[in-house]
């Protein structure tokens, strides 16, 4: 993995940390056994994933054909097959993400309702190392005929990916064994003197460069990157297709097009194989195309893709609110590009938007009683988009609860710098250090609701080290404060990893102040001007029907408006929401379109206005929603 200078400056100014050493054998993030998460915000969420989230998941792959088409495929059943011909995905996802729950939960049920997938899955295997539960029988001749449409090589990346998270959960290979056959067997069509090709759906690309960092088989990290390169080559493999990636070389690409989940996935496989190869052309196209997601295409909750048609990216500044598509896959997606990305560099802008992007575009796919989803995350809405308990293409499902799972493993890494934290909640994790010993973390706090954090240290086997501490591009006026001494209070700059050396006993307390912000769109998104959003740390608000008796399309909020947080633990699970008096303006007013018109034109009425964090929005009765509230000046009610 390549590493930074010391002497390198991020693009926000803060110092460039080099976390090549990673605890987590790769940049696929692997939960930390060791850390427990004891908070009221997340504690709730992951035992719900763990209990109900996991369970009904596999229930429905029972109860729609998922599993019977691999028992079909193995022989063991007779009957067609069911649903849609990439079915198979959502089977491995949800293994990995029983995986990882085993990581750190150890449950005898699940493990045997896990073994019993894995056992179909294995008896599903061809004799040549191939496996894919849709083309059998009578379509066995069509085997890698429509690389471009039918997601063999998708399904194949998503089994191995599940393998890997099985054998590092469990110490087990059985399920690494039959992934290994049927990358073998991939190597051995698409590999060095074999066809050149790629799936229209990427996805193998960093499973490969995962199944590579486990067994160190250079020739799938060679095949990765092969399928890679293919794109964009002339002529295509997919006609030039800027859906599918194929409109230009990767090392050529600058602008997200396409499809985005495709795209970002695209973009996770091709920072895995820069991390792994000596490759500075990979890393200016990662650069780039970061650029372009985060100043031009990736809306104020982290989401990306705005368009339905083609779930695609649009053009720059492209983001409608009503319309918006914004894939919980293609938040997941964008949450591990910029893990690695993180790794690669270890520039903090990248766990920035990691959090915005994990607090307000993944959280909402997925609803407050752990059964019902988002495909699509809209940041407007009149009331008719809803969870579903499942979906015919059910891929963002499983993929949720697979990072869910996998979560822990986003919070620390290690160099040989010391440890390094990306993410605050109330926990306790122990990790090895590279020049030895261990350094246990326990985190105390009530974040994201509440602005203090206090980490104590203690360190077995070492005198002492150095914690790194990420402190937010949002976290202006951060202070921190070692072992409860005044003296040692200082500010700190926002948006850097901040060192502190520590000893063991050493505690360190932060202040992270989250006042409520009131954030502007560039003038290009036209479709919010004269409109702000409301952000506390990292959460972004929404105003939803269940608080309010007018009806929240109608509102706005005036410029002097204040704007005062408030917790409320009855209400949606406990969260904090955000008040202010604001003004209803009937749709026949002509105040939201004449902005500075006077105070007489105005046909508006008091109200209050009750912002909940977006990711809770759509828990309760049906009702018009909006992230981007219309402003007015201040108004005079008297």
């Amino acid at each position: 993995m390549q590493t930074v200078s010391e002497t390198q400056i991020s693009s926000n100014g803060g110092p460039v940390v080099d976390l090549s050493q990673s605890p987590f054998v790769a940049m696929y993030p692997v939960p930390i056994a060791s850390l427990t998460l004891t908070d009221r915000f997340w504690l709730p969420l992951i035992t719900r994933n763990r209990e109900v989230t996991i369970p009904s998941q596999l229930t429905q792959c029972k109860e729609t054909g998922r599993i019977d088409n691999l028992l079909r495929a193995a022989g063991l059943k007779d009957g067609p097959f069911q649903g849609i011909y990439f079915n198979d995905s959502d089977v491995y996802k949800w293994v990995e993400a029983a995986a990882f729950s085993l990581a750190t939960n150890p449950n005898s049920a699940l493990e045997a309702e896990l073994d019993a997938v894995i056992s179909a899955i294995t008896a599903a295997q061809q004799p040549d190392g191939y496996l894919n539960s849709f083309f059998m029988f009578e379509k066995e001749k069509d085997r890698f005929t429509n690389l471009k449409d039918m997601h063999e090589i998708y399904c194949a990346g998503h089994l191995i990916q599940a393998a890997v998270a099985h054998a590092r959960a469990t110490g087990t290979r059985i399920l690494l064994n039959t992934a290994c056959k049927l990358a073998d067997h991939l190597v051995k069509v698409f590999g060095e003197g074999g066809r050149t090709g790629a799936c229209g759906h990427q996805e193998a690309e960093m499973a490969l460069v995962e199944l590579y960092r486990e067994t160190r088989c250079e020739e799938y990290l060679k095949l990765a990157r092969s399928m890679t390169d293919a794109r964009g080559q002339r002529p295509g493999i997919f006609a030039n297709s800027a859906y599918h990636q194929d409109h230009l070389p990767f090392t050529d690409q600058t602008e997200l097009v396409g499809h985005a989940v495709r795209h970002l996935y695209y973009l996770c496989g091709a920072a895995d194989i820069a991390a792994e190869m000596d490759l500075p052309e990979y890393r200016s196209s990662l650069d780039a195309l970061w650029d372009d997601l985060s100043q031009r295409k990736m809306y104020v909750t982290g989401g990306a893709g705005s368009r339905h048609e083609g779930e695609s990216f649009g053009e720059a500044y492209e983001l409608p609110n009503e319309r918006a598509y914004t894939e919980t896959c293609a938040a997941i997606a964008s949450m591990m590009w910029n893990w690695r990305m993180l790794n690669i560099t270890g520039d903090v802008k990248f766990a920035d938007v990691l959090e915005r992007t994990l607090y307000n575009a993944v959280l909402p796919g997925i609803s407050l009683d752990g059964l019902h989803y988002f495909y699509e995350n809209p940041l407007a809405d009149r009331g008719k988009h809803r969870r579903q308990e499942w979906f015919g293409c059910a891929c963002c499902p499983p993929n949720i609860a697979r990072l869910l799972a996998s979560l822990t493993g986003y919070f620390y890494s290690v160099s040989a710098k010391g440890l390094y934290c990306h993410l605050y909640a109330s926990g306790t994790a122990t990790l090895s250090l590279p020049s030895g010993g261990k350094m246990t973390v326990v985190q105390s706090t009530d974040f994201p609701w509440d602005e203090d954090v206090c980490i104590e240290i203690e360190l077995h086997g070492a005198e002492e080290s150095t914690l790194h501490l990420r402190v937010p591009n949002w976290a202006e006026n951060a202070q921190v404060a070692v072992d409860g001494d005044e003296r040692t209070m200082r500010p700190v700059k926002a948006g850097c990893y901040y060192p502190v050396p520590v000893r063991n006993g050493t505690r360190i307390d932060l202040t992270f102040p989250m006042p409520v912000e009131r954030i502007t769109c560039h003038p290009h998104v036209t479709c919010n001007l004269g409109r702000v959003a409301l952000q506390r740390g990292p959460l972004i608000y929404c105003i939803e029907q269940a608080d309010h008796e007018a009806d929240v399309w109608d509102i706005a909020l005036p410029d002097d408006a204040k704007l005062v947080p408030h917790y409320l633990r009855d209400l949606l699970g406990g969260v904090v929401v955000i008040k202010a008096e604001a003004a209803a303006v009937p749709p026949t007013s002509n105040a939201l379109y004449k902005r500075y018109a006077p105070d007489e034109e105005m046909a508006v009425s008091p109200v209050s206005l009750t912002a909940i964090p977006y990711f809770a929005w759509a828990n309760r009765e049906a009702g018009p929603m909006q992230v981007w509230i219309p402003t007015l000046p201040a108004l005079d009610y008297g």
